[in-house]
């Protein structure tokens, strides 16, 4: 049955995208004018490096009508909160938001190309997960608190393999429209995996002109686990101990570079690097990552990779 939903979903993603694309508009010529100073670059602020549960997050000022997002992101891996989810494959992750009065919707997934296991073992492509986040957002002069609900359902990582248990979490996040507009989100798994984890972010942008910017970006985050069985404080040699996880978790600087194609439409080419903020994340990090070695430890910490996004307003 869960296959059969994945399925379902990937063919609506997939029609929501070519059904959108006969109403893109081509952006109007501008004439040349002479340079004035309000032609120079202007600094402004942008919203911290996305995650799949950030994308319906951020909320824009409310409207009367539904207003939402077709994304697509081919990237070279798939971390998640420090954990390499992904092997030397690309990764396809669609998602659709969509957004009415401060209350939105969104659907999030990913596509394995080729599935890698930490034995080193290959696989056939796989649908590997789909995410819902519902939440609300509401503007209290520079404070914006968005409340929200996550489902994440977790897929095989490969064909024919055990898919893990689904989980579920509830975010607040408080955001201020200031200076490198930092955000602070809790979120609280509620189903399986019983733990907190706490993520500040801070962003800038500068914008050379109305087609290209270039946004900063950086995060980080605290694990607060609350049962060891399900998410273990690892020892040096990356093993799971008796004792839970309470400390300082994964670091994330990105770097994008926003294209306006047309006026509804922008392609996001995008790098970052995520690392650990202590001993205890490195070992923990090494201890679930998916490189091919058999001895946790010897595996990787920290990780570089990037990709492109295309997205579509409406």
């Amino acid at each position: 049955m869960k296959n059969h939903m994945k399925k379902i979903i990937t063919a609506v993603l997939l029609l929501l995208i070519v059904a959108a694309l006969p109403t893109i508009s081509w952006a109007e010529a501008e004439e040349q004018k002479p340079a004035t100073p309000e032609q120079t670059p202007v600094v402004k602020q942008a919203a911290p490096a996305t995650t799949p549960e950030q994308n319906a997050v951020e909320q824009k000022p409310e409207e009367d009508k539904v207003t939402g997002e077709i994304d697509l992101s081919v990237l070279s891996a798939y971390i998640w909160r420090g954990q390499e989810l992904s092997r030397d494959s690309v990764v396809v992750q669609p998602a659709v938001t969509a957004s009415y009065k401060g209350f939105s919707l969104n659907v999030w997934g990913n596509f394995d190309t080729r599935p890698y296991s930490a034995a080193d073992a290959k696989y056939a492509a796989n649908y590997t997960e789909t995410d819902y986040t519902i939440s609300y957002s509401k503007k209290f002069g520079i404070l914006q608190v968005t409340p929200g609900y996550i489902y994440y359902g977790l897929g095989a990582p490969y064909a024919g393999g055990t898919a893990p248990l689904d989980s579920q979490e509830l975010f607040l996040t408080l955001g201020l429209d200031t200076i490198l507009q930092p955000t602070l989100t809790a979120y609280k798994e509620i189903d399986h995996y019983r733990q907190w984890y706490f993520l500040l972010g801070v962003s800038h942008t500068i914008e050379f002109n109305k087609v290209i910017s270039l946004k900063l970006a950086a995060s980080a985050s605290y694990l607060l686990s609350t049962d060891e069985t399900t998410y273990a404080k690892y020892d040096s040699n990356s093993l799971p101990t008796t004792d839970k996880y309470n400390n300082f978790h994964d670091g994330t600087a990105s770097v994008s570079v926003p294209i306006a194609v047309y006026k509804t439409l922008s392609v996001t080419p995008t790098v970052s690097y995520v690392f650990p903020l202590c001993d205890d994340a490195r070992y923990e990090m090494k201890a679930r990552g998916l490189q091919g070695a058999a001895n946790p430890s010897d595996r990787d910490s920290s990780y570089i990779y990037g990709g492109v996004t295309l997205s579509y307003t409406f």
